[in-house]
């Protein structure tokens, strides 16, 4: 298998390529796209399979939070519960580079979740790609950093990512060279919201 390959300008995303790869998605198909962080790997929220093979390639056991990349706070509002100051922080702090760790609704497949803390990580990235990418499927990509298994940084070079990737995922999207630094990750499942990771974003809590 040969990942499908697509260039897809960073600020206009040609609409043609996206649609391509969010049929691929439906279709239970691996995705590598960029973000207004690192590159990540992607899949369609329902389909079992396809976060098996992400767990295969990244060698994540069951505890690993995943991340629902959403399109704005309505969507976001689905998966997660959220009240009123969460709300407040989520709207200071979105479109950005953040990862926000939030109860689960019934709406997030188990599998997904913490299996014991039942949460649910949610980024909402302000990215011209990832909204294209989300408007077009209609619904949230379910999302891990591509980070290889032994690597101490995520790949960032689209050369790289082609050549180690090609044959494990079904498609990638070269969205030019993406930074190294992840998503700050902030646990909102307390009154006071917790630094878990400090990463690209400068947390205010408002």
């Amino acid at each position: 298998m040969s990942s499908q390959y697509y260039l897809i300008h960073p600020e206009n995303p040609q609409q043609r390529s996206i649609a391509k790869v969010a049929e691929i998605i439906r279709r239970g198909g691996l995705v590598v796209y960029p973000t207004d962080s690192v590159y990540a790997i992607g899949c369609h929220i329902g389909d079992k399979s396809a976060l098996e093979r992400i767990r295969s390639i990244r060698q994540l056991d069951k505890h690993h939070n995943f991340t629902l990349v959403c399109r704005d706070l309505s969507e976001l509002a689905n998966y997660a519960k959220v009240d009123n100051s969460a709300f407040r922080i989520l709207k200071a702090s979105t479109p950005g580079p953040f990862t926000f760790i939030l109860t689960a609704t019934s709406e997030v497949p188990k599998r997904l979740q913490h299996p014991k803390r039942k949460t649910i990580g949610i980024r909402v990235p302000d990215s011209p790609i990832v909204k294209a990418l989300l408007d077009e499927l209609g619904e949230p990509l379910m999302s891990v950093t591509l980070i290889m298994p032994n690597d101490e940084y995520p790949l960032s070079d689209p050369y790289d990512i082609r050549q180690i990737m090609g044959r494990h995922v079904d498609a990638i999207i070269d969205g030019g060279y993406c930074g190294i630094e992840p998503t700050t990750v902030i646990d909102m499942t307390d009154l006071n919201p917790e630094i878990l990771r400090q990463g690209m974003g400068d947390f205010v809590n408002p």
